[in-house]
């Protein structure tokens, strides 16, 4: 086990599966003690069963953040007492990703989007980050996507959500890095826990890159783990890329066929 994060604490939500189970149990590997938060209990027990099973330290808190400032704050409190009573490290994971084409996008759709990706973190923020600035120290880590800063039809809902979060990543460092506090932000690539099946459209977004596929969920929680670290006490309203060269690397075509 490394020690990166030894004697830290961390709230990772969205950590059932995926990146933030990759990033849960990563930071749990370098010493932290991790809240795993989600929505389905028997996912999220599983990962802290893997936690412990590894030699760490984590628990489960079910929460569904659906936007409201009530369940953002219920699950700051829960994870405070699971932690002993503080947070250090917060990761704002959780989110959800209806695409299609604008016109088809319903009411209930477009809340639901911001209310998950905009609202919950914001919220759960604005619970988390005056404890940090009293301690002057603490790490906010938020979610982005290089679709923020690449426009791809039929997804204007899901990547505006996570254009206000990286815009929130930069007014967020602005507001609590004087305090010590650090925020900043990840923009995934395509990320996949198993291989693709050939075709999928997620894989073919990646066609042309440096890397020329999707990555894993790992590579994800290395990042995590930086800007979790105190490695990162210099690092400030930065949105780390870790896409594969997708959005600052000249995309490829498909070489003719002969």
């Amino acid at each position: 086990m490394a020690d990166r994060l030894t004697g830290k604490t961390a709230l990772v939500t969205g950590a059932t599966s995926n990146i933030g189970a990759a990033i849960a149990e990563r930071f749990a590997a370098e010493g932290a003690t991790v809240v795993v938060s989600g929505r389905s209990a028997e996912r999220g027990q599983a990962v802290v069963d893997r936690i412990i099973a590894a030699g760490g330290r984590g628990s489960f808190v079910a929460a569904d953040l659906d936007g409201t400032k009530h369940a953002s704050e219920l699950l700051a409190d829960q994870a405070r007492e699971a932690l002993g009573g503080r947070v250090d490290i917060l990761v704002n994971n959780a989110g959800v990703f209806p695409g299609g084409p604008t016109p088809a996008i319903t009411e209930e759709a477009a809340d639901l989007v911001y209310a998950v990706n905009v609202k919950a973190p914001f919220f759960l923020v604005a619970a988390l980050a005056p404890a940090m600035v009293e301690r002057g120290t603490g790490k906010i880590i938020n979610m982005g996507s290089w679709g923020a800063r690449l426009g791809i039809a039929g997804s204007a809902l899901y990547t505006s959500s996570k254009g206000a979060i990286e815009s929130l990543t930069r007014a967020w460092a602005a507001e609590f890095g004087p305090a010590g506090v650090n925020v900043n932000a990840i923009s995934p690539g395509v990320i996949r826990e198993t291989e693709p099946e050939p075709g999928e459209r997620g894989e073919t977004l990646m066609w042309g890159t440096p890397v020329g596929a999707s990555g894993r969920p790992d590579v994800i929680a290395a990042a995590a783990v930086y800007l979790a670290s105190d490695e990162s006490d210099f690092v400030h309203g930065s949105v780390l890329d870790i896409d594969g060269g997708r959005t600052g690397v000249a995309v490829r075509g498909a070489a003719p066929a002969a």
